[in-house]
């Protein structure tokens, strides 16, 4: 099966139709591992081929692992301002009030469960006379009459949260409870620059993987790259910068580095708003360049 990042994966398929409480009619498509646990993707597509929609299912992990990657190491879910900015008044909300008596329906729902429970399991574990079954039955009737009181109290709840609007306008809400959402452009700005810098990073290591032991230890090498003290050296006479990284933890790691760094190279690129094409090398601290 070809995946959604171009390589083939030999996969166990199998697809059968389901049909869901609402009765909607759904393809069930399970992949089964050599271990023999089987994962399922529920899909509403009736035309795609099955493969089709598998490799669909992975690829969405992968953008899963994108995500956490991007949370991790660029901070993409970080706020980056406060400013705020007015919600449009059209926009439906929860209604605070439908929230309200929806949290105490379910609270008072769970304790009901837990008393039910107690009186199913209560039980006259002492000798059948008749002090203890007196007790007994003392305690079994005022389980009985709490179940009760709990039952009246859960209805009441939901017919008050029926009879209500579960969403409402902005305008439709108490000014008390009208609320601001924090201004998206500066943070959409500044997500664009993370998603260049991520395609940056990817294409770097890729260059990377034919040079690595290990395919995966590309993107830690970038990152001990970006970490590293660099010299930054101008130079107008010749027209370039050079940007010149101090040697890193071991000679493997360098020599990646000048694999990578000769591949950028051959790219010639002109630093934004000058005249002057970047140059990259690996040098020590105590070489110098002609400026």
């Amino acid at each position: 099966m070809s995946m959604a990042w171009g390589n083939v994966v030999p996969m166990k398929l199998a697809e059968r139709g389901s049909r869901l409480s609402n009765g909607l009619w759904v393809r069930e498509i399970r992949r089964q591992t050599q271990s023999g646990h089987q994962t399922s993707v529920i899909s509403t597509d009736y035309i795609s081929e099955l493969t089709m929609i598998a490799a669909h299912m992975f690829g969405r992990w992968s953008q899963e692992n994108f995500f956490k990657y991007m949370m991790k190491h660029f901070d993409i879910d970080k706020v980056i301002s406060y400013q705020t900015e007015a919600v449009d008044e059209t926009k439906k909300v929860v209604n605070p009030q439908w929230r309200k008596l929806d949290s105490q329906a379910r609270s008072k729902a769970a304790k009901l469960s837990r008393k039910k429970l107690e009186f199913a399991n209560i039980s006259l574990k002492q000798s059948l006379n008749d002090a203890n079954m007196a007790e007994f039955e003392v305690k079994k009737s005022s389980l009985r009459e709490e179940i009760q009181w709990l039952e009246t109290e859960l209805d009441e709840l939901k017919e008050q949260r029926k009879n209500m609007a579960k969403h409402l306008s902005l305008t439709e809400l108490p000014p008390s409870e009208r609320f601001k959402q924090f201004s998206p452009t500066r943070k959409q700005f500044i997500d664009t620059i993370k998603m260049i810098a991520y395609r940056a990073e990817t294409a770097m290591a890729l260059i990377l993987r034919d040079v690595l032991a290990r395919t995966d230890d590309a993107r830690s090498l970038l990152r001990q790259i970006y970490a590293s003290d660099a010299d930054l050296i101008p130079n107008e006479n010749e027209q370039t910068l050079t940007v010149r990284l101090h040697h890193l933890t071991n000679h493997l790691s360098d020599n990646a580095v000048r694999y990578l760094f000769d591949d950028l190279n051959a790219t010639e690129t002109i630093y934004p708003g000058t005249n002057l094409k970047m140059m990259f090398k690996l040098g020590d601290m105590g070489s110098t360049l002609n400026p």
